[in-house]
């Protein structure tokens, strides 16, 4: 394929993007920007919702990971089905109960202003760090197949991209992002499903008979027993249902969307649907890695470097060029969620929770949406500057790395949340941010000393739970007396 045609291509999919736009923010006030005036159906809202986890990180990091985790990553993705289970029978009753916005602001009403800012603070932190990896892994694509060949600037890439993202979103917010990810979701799927055609037509080769040598190779090792592995199945599934629970149930991008249905049954229904689905289509994305090695093995193709690139090199370079193309829509249509909710929810964390936007009767409709206007412009910026520098320090695969930064920095949330939900005690509020400073940096010393402290035992993905752990215990020495407000 030749950088023309990849390029023509990201245009004609921004432009759909662009009409969606136009349609969905025509009449958008600041209540569509932030929970979409609660009018959203919720079946697309759960569709959509596919699109935007899976985003880049799925698209390109797990069908490379299988070469060194084989399929052992199913018992996060088992985890996770329970973890949205937990998230609509708990979490979800709760937001609606008490009529969210910013779903940080329960954590004011249970323990105080200092509590209500640190959850906020951890969010942005995580989300901020979060949608950088994910959008680096694609625009890295990007600039390799496209603006390499005409010598410009990673930089100048980025700033394009996330451009793009703040016209589209600046408006509509999530009342707009609702629908397009529905776009998304469906040129991701479909990518998904043709390269799988394309490479058994390569090969030869009947779906059945490719199901039989994937599941005679190594590769597709579910469950590992040795209790010191990182990849032991029970540490997979608890931290694949943790994990869910921080990064959806406690993430103000994903709640943003469930928020947006019209009431709590509708919300549910679009919870249980979409992790259903989900854990068929990372069993997909799975195979499509098998096949990916087995394709390289027989036609003698070495790995890359980095594994993340495995997905991009054998569809653009080895495949047909329609196969090459379909990889490329796949590819924009796995980068642009990865921005646009992030930047969608940073804004509307920041604006109701420190900026109080929502309770603030001194500025007007306008004056309040030109503030949201600068907030959205800096955070723009920020993710910019933060995917310039992780593009100087990535040096394994961004899902790896992303769940390991999510144990710190989604740890505090997962404390605060449990000690309020499952105690009736409250805390000295003003203590709070410390703990939650101090949990994560107890998690990397235990997580870096654990071969010596535990006598082989290596920490995975489970860190996020000791660190949240640890958070709520640290609540529990600075207790006091007395019902919980909520």
């Amino acid at each position: 394929m030749t950088p023309q045609l990849i390029l023509f291509s990201f245009l004609a999919y921004t432009l759909l993007l662009f009409v969606i736009t136009w349609i969905t923010a025509r009449k958008a006030d600041n209540q569509s920007f932030y929970i979409g005036n609660k009018t959203s159906p919720w079946y697309v809202v759960a569709y959509g919702m596919i699109g935007a986890s899976l985003s880049g990180v799925t698209f390109m990091s797990v069908p490379g990971w299988v070469n060194d985790t084989q399929f052992t990553y199913m018992m996060v993705v088992f985890g996770y089905f329970f973890g949205y289970i937990i998230i609509a029978n708990i979490l979800m009753p709760m937001y609606y109960r008490l009529n969210l916005t910013s779903i940080y602001s329960y954590l004011e009403q249970r323990f105080g202003f200092w509590s209500y800012k640190t959850g906020a603070f951890f969010f942005i932190i995580s989300r901020v760090i979060g949608a950088s990896f994910r959008m680096f892994l694609v625009v890295n694509m990007l600039q390799i197949f496209i603006f390499d060949a005409w010598d410009i600037p990673f930089g100048f890439t980025v700033s394009i991209f996330i451009l793009l993202i703040i016209l589209y979103t600046f408006k509509g917010g999530i009342k707009t992002i609702i629908w397009t990810d529905t776009l998304q979701t469906t040129f991701m799927l479909g990518a998904l499903v043709l390269t799988i055609i394309f490479i058994l037509k390569e090969l030869n080769v009947g779906f059945g008979d490719m199901i039989q040598r994937v599941f005679d190779a190594d590769y597709s090792r579910v469950i590992v027993t040795d209790w010191t592995s990182k990849r032991h199945f029970i540490k997979q599934f608890f931290s694949g249902m943790f994990i869910t629970i921080v990064m959806t149930g406690l993430d103000q991008e994903m709640m943003q969307k469930n928020l947006s249905c019209r009431n709590l049954k509708d919300a549910k229904k679009n919870m249980i649907s979409f992790s259903m689905v989900l854990v068929f289509v990372n069993m997909l994305f799975l195979f499509l890695g098998a096949i990916l090695l087995i394709y390289a093995n027989t036609k003698g193709i070495l790995m890359p470097e980095r594994s993340d690139d495995l997905f991009s090199i054998i569809s653009i370079k080895y495949l047909s060029p329609i196969a090459g193309l379909v990889f490329v829509i796949g590819l924009i249509s796995a980068a642009y969620p990865s921005a646009d909710g992030a930047l969608t929810s940073l804004t509307t964390s920041f604006c109701i929770d420190f900026l109080g936007l929502n309770e603030n009767k001194t500025l007007n409709e306008k004056q309040k949406t030109k503030t949201r206007y600068m907030v959205h412009l800096g955070f723009a910026l920020l993710l910019l500057f933060v995917i310039v520098i992780f593009r100087a320090i990535n040096d394994r695969a961004v899902i790896d790395k992303l769940f390991t930064v999510a144990g710190y920095t989604y740890g505090p949330l997962l404390g605060l949340y449990a000690f309020g939900l499952f105690t009736k005690l409250k805390v000295k509020d003003n203590f709070v941010p410390f703990i939650a400073i101090i949990s994560p940096i107890i998690s990397y010393i235990i997580s870096d000393n654990s071969l010596y402290l535990f006598k082989g035992y290596k920490f995975g993905f489970e860190l996020l739970i000791v660190n949240g752990l640890i958070t709520f215990i640290g609540l529990w020495l600075v207790r006091t007396k007395g019902e919980k407000i909520v």
